[in-house]
């Protein structure tokens, strides 16, 4: 005997969905001054420019991966062959956004130690005014997001990146400044350096957490273990076995597990109370547990993966 759970995936990204007009409104904003920076960053030779615009670059993607999400859910059920929807995409999109980022962090920590010997004029005047139009987009787009981010994971996720930004942004000002009016060239290249530093360890954990959800690894905030010991805890219940935890996408665990019934235990007071656990006590909202009778001939060999 089999049974599914879905509290509709729809569920993951309704909170997102509500503030989709100001993820909207978010993502042109910081787009258009991504590519604002990145053009200035080429006309006046300022490296630190260049890393703050790859830094908005993960601003950009990431609410990019939130309004994909939304139209992910939406689409899901568009495709019969595509039994999970579309939220993979959204995992595809964040490593691609760590490896991308990751090149371009390096590029600027390379290249900005090089500069060190001997560090090339910047244009300071235009650098300093793009850089606080950058502040001033990071502010607005901070202020559209702030609402959602207590909602929804992805919003969340997209308002983190815009915070650490108005410090890329506060930094490339103070470089512009000093530059300005002293003329010491090296706080063009420290303050892209720090920049650099400061988006590798990010990109890597946002790379490592893509990796672990295309690998079908258990949620690190999930103890497999714990899972296991629960679902046995069911009045009901004689063993657990074949048990898996994975991620869908962000903020979506699945669940699936073959539970052996004890005598006389009734299925639908077995499921109910296991699907219940698994909801309450982990917030996996799909589960499809398969119930075998103690001691059946059909019962399932074991299955490794």
């Amino acid at each position: 005997m089999g049974a599914g759970h879905d509290h509709h995936h729809g569920s993951v990204a309704n909170a997102a969905a509500r503030h989709r007009g100001r993820l909207w409104a978010a993502f042109g904003l910081l787009a258009g001054l991504m590519v604002v920076e990145a053009v200035a960053a080429f006309h006046t030779g300022s490296l630190a420019l260049l890393s703050d615009a790859g830094h908005m670059f993960t601003d950009v993607l990431g609410i990019g991966m939130a309004l994909a999400a939304i139209a992910a859910t939406r689409r899901a059920g568009a495709d019969p062959q595509r039994t999970f929807g579309l939220y993979r995409l959204e995992v595809l999109a964040a490593l691609a956004n760590a490896l991308l980022l990751s090149g371009v962090a390096v590029y600027v920590v390379i290249e900005a130690v090089r500069r060190l010997d001997d560090p090339p004029e910047v244009l300071a005047g235009p650098m300093l005014v793009v850089a606080v139009l950058g502040l001033l987009a990071n502010v607005g787009a901070f202020a559209l997001l702030r609402s959602g981010a207590k909602e929804s994971i992805n919003v969340h996720g997209a308002y983190l990146e815009v915070l650490g930004d108005l410090l890329g942004s506060l930094g490339v000002i103070a470089a512009a400044l000093l530059i300005a009016t002293t003329g010491w060239w090296w706080a063009d290249p420290l303050v892209a350096v720090t920049i650099g530093l400061f988006i590798l360890p990010r990109t890597w954990r946002l790379g490592r957490a893509a990796l672990r959800i295309l690998v079908q690894a258990a949620p690190e905030h999930l103890q497999v273990t714990a899972v296991h010991d629960r679902l046995a805890a069911v009045p009901g219940v004689a063993e657990v076995h074949d048990l898996h935890v994975w991620t869908l996408t962000s903020g979506m665990e699945v669940a699936s597990a073959h539970l052996t019934m004890a005598p006389g235990a009734e299925v639908g007071a077995v499921l109910s109370t296991a699907r219940a656990a698994l909801h309450d006590d982990f917030q996996i909202e799909h589960a499809t547990l398969q119930i075998e009778p103690k001691a059946s001939p059909g019962a399932c060999g074991a299955v490794e993966w």
